[in-house]
């Protein structure tokens, strides 16, 4: 299992074990971690996933492409390191990470 803390919107640290090849969005609505509405069930259509990579994970996770890009670009909260967590599988080499919940572009 892949150790994940996510901090959610009021800065609430919630440590989740995930299993690698599900999504951050998945790792988080499976165990309740609030600020992620996932309205379109992981499809990169609607941008309510949307996270940031702390640290050194963003380089591991790399810059989001394509449609992701797109749907982040209407986001005005928007970082060098924003990621749409249903675009992003749990690898076992992420264990460790944070990740910081926007949850505010519903």
């Amino acid at each position: 299992m892949v150790k994940i803390t996510f901090i959610e919107p009021d800065g609430t640290e919630k440590h989740v074990e995930a299993s690698a090849g599900i999504s951050l969005m998945e790792a988080a609505t499976r165990n309740g971690v609030q600020g992620i509405a996932a309205e379109c069930g992981g499809q990169c259509s609607c941008a309510t996933c949307h996270v940031y990579i702390e640290g050194d994970f963003f380089e591991q996770v790399g810059p989001p492409e394509g449609d992701e890009e797109d749907m982040l670009d209407f986001s005005d909260s928007r970082q060098a390191n924003s990621r749409l967590g249903c675009q992003v599988p749990v690898s076992d080499e992420y264990s460790g990470m944070v990740v910081r919940v926007v949850g505010d572009d519903g």
